[in-house]
């Protein structure tokens, strides 16, 4: 009896996220090549912000041998990783959150209404998926994508509701 409820429980979790309209955005495709005993072996990575725009966002990552199913896998990694962000009325967020992610930092502030989102390269990106449209936002050290994404979600995780 508990696992037919888990089961109705997680299949409908499953319906309510497929319902939702998904913005995908693929910030960066990238080649990879190995050197095998043959010769060179040619591969595509992917990196994916997936949101809602409504609160939810996600970074994925994917490799594959063509760009179409590495941008699939990372779609799916991002869909997997879902964080929830709090926004406050005029979609911005409650305080000042400060992220770290390898040499990356990035600092997040609040902003009044028709500021708009000041922020660059993937901390962008990541932040209008969110659905945030009044915010400011500086990368600090590296300039690294992955990980300013990373550094941005780390910082949104320490995000708390006033």
């Amino acid at each position: 009896m508990v696992q037919d409820t888990r089961k109705s429980n997680m299949s409908n979790r499953a319906a309510k996220r497929s319902n939702v309209n998904w913005v995908r955005k693929v910030v960066k495709v990238r080649r990879i090549t190995k050197v095998v005993k043959g010769g060179k072996k040619l591969r595509f990575g992917a990196l994916v912000i997936v949101g809602n725009e409504q609160g939810l966002v996600g970074v994925g990552v994917g490799k594959a041998d063509d760009v179409m199913e590495a941008v699939k896998k990372a779609t799916n990694d991002g869909k997997r990783n879902l964080i929830r962000v709090p926004l406050t009325k005029n979609s911005s967020i409650p305080h000042i959150v400060n992220g770290q992610y390898g040499a990356c930092n990035v600092l997040i502030k609040p902003a009044s209404e028709g500021t708009g989102v000041i922020a660059g390269g993937s901390v962008r990106i990541l932040l209008e998926a969110a659905g945030v449209q009044n915010i400011l936002a500086k990368q600090l050290g590296s300039n690294n994508l992955l990980n300013n994404a990373r550094a941005t979600v780390c910082a949104l995780q320490e995000l708390k509701t006033l």
